[in-house]
C-alpha cells in the first residue's frame, strides 16, 4: 500500500509542472512564486495600453465629443518617447546609487510616472470636452502632458523590468522566462478590457474618473508588488566612482557588433508589417464581408489565441535548443501566409477563411516579437543587457506606432483613389483600400525576410561550427 502511494505521489509530481503552463519557466535562482511576482509590471503596463488604445479612444470620440483628429494626436503622444528605450535601458545598465540598484530606480519612477499621467487624465479629459471648468486649450495641454508622462512611465518600466528579469533569470529559462512576461502581458490587457468595459458600462463622467483614477492606484500596487526584493543590492557595481561609458560611445560599439544593425532593422521592418493592420482588421470583415459586430468583436479573441499559441510553442522549442532567429523568420513566413489568406478571403466571400487568417497572424506576429525579444536578450551581458533591450524595445514601439500610421493612412488614401474611379473600373470597391495595405505587409515581410536570412546562418553570428553547440546558444549571437 504504502508503495501505491507512494508511486502516486511521485506520478503526481511529474504531472503538475507539465499541465500548469510555463511552470518550467521557474529556476533555483528565480522560483514561480517570484517570478510570477515580477510579472505583475506586465500586467499594468497591459492595462495602460488597452486604456491609452482602446477604452479612452471610444470613449473620448462617443461620449466626450472630442474631434478624431486631437484622439489620434493624443494617443500617438506616448510613442515620442519610444526611441528612449534605448539610452533608459543603457542608463540602468550604468546607474550610480548609494543604495546599490540597478534597475530598481527606473522601474519605480516609472511607475511614478505612469501613475502621474493616470491621476491628472480624467480631468484634462472633461475640460478638453467642455464638461469642466476652464478653457479648453488647458485641456489640451492637461491631456498632452498626461498621455506623455502615461506613455513615458510604461515604456521605463517595461524596459527596466525585461531588463531585470534578463539579469534574474538563468541562460537556460531564459526563453520561457520571456515567453511568460509576454503572457502576462496579453493577460493585462485581456483582463483589463474586461473590467473597464464592465465599469463603464453605464457611462458617466463621474464613473470614467473612478475607473481611470483605479488604474492609476492599480498601477502602483502591481508595480510595487512586482519590484519587492527582486533585484539585489550591489553598492560596488553602482558607486559613483565607477567609470560609465557614454551612452554615444555604448551606442556606436553595439552597432559595431557584427549583424547588429540587421538585427534592428529585421525588428523594425517585421513589427512595422504585422501592425500596419491593427486598425484594419475589424472594419476589413465589416465592410467586405459583412460580418455583424459581434462578429469582428471575435477577431481580438483569435489574434490573442494565436498569439499565445505562438508564445507556449516558442518557450518549448527553444528549451529544446532552437535557435531564435530561424523561429523569428519562421513568424514572417507564417505571416505571409496569414495575410494572403485574408486577402483570399474577399473574393471568395469566406468568414472561415478570414478567420483562419486572423489567428494565423496572431501566431506569426506573437512567434516574431517573442524570438527576437529571446535573441536581444541573448546578445547582452551582464552589463548592457538593458541597453539591448532597450534598443529592441525602442525600434520595435516606433515601428509599431508607425506601422499603424501607415496602415490607416494609406487604406484611406487608396480607398479615395478607388472611389473617385482613378483606379479603373474594376477597382472600386470597398476591399481595394485593405487590400493595397495587405499586400504591402506581404512585401514588407518578404523583404524583412531577406533580410534576417543571414542571420540565420551560424556562421554569421560567429559560431563555430566545429564547436558543440549549447542548449539555448544565446550567447553565440553577435558579440
Amino acid at each position: 500500500m504504502k508503495r501505491v502511494s507512494d508511486n502516486l505521489a511521485s506520478a503526481w509530481t511529474r504531472f503538475g509542472p507539465e499541465m500548469l503552463p510555463f511552470a518550467d519557466a521557474a529556476s533555483k535562482e528565480l522560483p514561480l512564486h517570484r517570478l510570477l511576482r515580477l510579472s505583475l509590471f506586465q500586467v499594468s503596463v497591459g492595462m495602460a495600453v488597452v486604456l491609452l488604445t482602446g477604452t479612452l479612444n471610444r470613449v473620448m470620440i462617443v461620449e466626450l465629443g472630442v474631434p478624431s483628429w486631437l484622439i489620434a494626436v493624443m494617443v500617438s503622444l506616448p510613442l515620442v518617447f519610444a526611441p528612449l528605450r534605448a539610452l533608459i535601458g543603457f542608463r540602468s545598465d550604468h546607474h550610480r546609487s548609494v543604495l546599490g540598484w540597478r534597475r530598481v530606480p527606473y522601474i519605480w519612477f516609472g511607475t511614478l510616472m505612469q501613475f502621474g499621467g493616470l491621476a491628472i487624465m480624467p480631468f484634462a479629459l472633461l475640460v478638453l470636452s467642455g464638461a469642466g471648468q476652464g478653457p479648453v486649450w488647458v485641456g489640451v495641454v492637461g491631456a498632452a502632458l498626461a498621455f506623455l508622462l502615461t506613455g513615458a512611465g510604461m515604456h521605463t518600466a517595461q524596459t527596466a523590468g525585461l531588463a531585470l528579469a534578463g539579469d534574474l533569470a538563468p541562460e537556460a529559462s531564459r526563453p520561457r522566462v520571456i515567453a511568460l512576461l509576454y503572457v502576462m502581458l496579453l493577460l493585462g490587457m485581456i483582463g483589463s478590457s474586461l473590467i473597464f468595459a464592465l465599469a463603464l458600462a453605464d457611462f458617466d463622467e463621474i464613473r470614467l474618473i473612478r475607473v481611470i483614477q483605479g488604474a492609476a492606484l492599480a498601477t502602483m500596487i502591481l508595480n510595487g508588488l512586482a519590484l519587492w526584493k527582486q533585484e539585489a543590492r550591489d553598492p560596488e557595481r553602482t558607486a559613483k566612482d565607477r567609470p560609465r561609458p557614454a551612452f554615444r560611445e555604448a551606442w556606436r560599439e553595439l552597432m559595431q557588433q557584427p549583424g547588429m544593425f540587421r538585427f534592428l532593422l529585421t525588428v523594425g521592418l517585421g513589427s512595422a508589417a504585422f501592425s500596419m493592420q491593427d486598425i484594419l482588421l475589424e472594419p476589413y470583415g465589416a465592410e467586405v464581408l459583412g460580418l455583424s459586430v459581434s462578429a469582428t468583436t471575435i477577431l481580438t479573441a483569435l489574434l490573442a489565441g494565436g498569439a499565445l499559441a505562438a508564445f507556449t510553442f516558442a518557450a518549448r522549442a527553444l528549451a529544446r535548443g532552437s535557435d531564435p532567429h530561424r523561429l523569428a523568420a519562421g513568424g514572417l513566413m507564417i505571416g505571409i501566409v496569414a495575410f494572403t489568406t485574408v486577402l483570399l478571403a474577399a473574393p471568395t466571400e469566406s468568414g472561415l477563411m478570414f478567420r483562419v487568417g486572423t489567428l494565423l497572424i496572431g501566431f506569426g506576429g506573437g512567434l516574431f516579437a517573442i524570438s527576437t525579444l529571446t535573441a536581444a536578450m541573448g546578445m547582452g551581458g551582464a552589463s548592457d543587457n538593458g541597453l539591448v533591450l532597450g534598443a529592441w524595445g525602442a525600434v520595435q514601439a516606433t515601428a509599431i506606432g508607425t506601422g499603424i500610421a501607415l496602415g490607416g493612412g494609406l487604406r484611406d488614401f487608396v480607398d479615395g483613389l478607388a472611389v473617385q474611379g482613378h483606379l479603373g473600373e474594376t477597382l472600386t470597391g470597398p476591399a481595394v483600400g485593405y487590400g493595397f495595405v495587405y499586400q504591402l505587409e506581404i512585401i514588407l515581410l518578404f523583404v524583412t525576410l531577406a533580410i534576417a536570412g543571414p542571420l540565420t546562418r551560424p556562421w554569421q553570428r560567429g559560431r563555430s561550427t566545429a564547436a558543440a553547440p549549447k542548449r539555448f546558444g544565446l550567447d553565440q549571437m553577435p558579440g
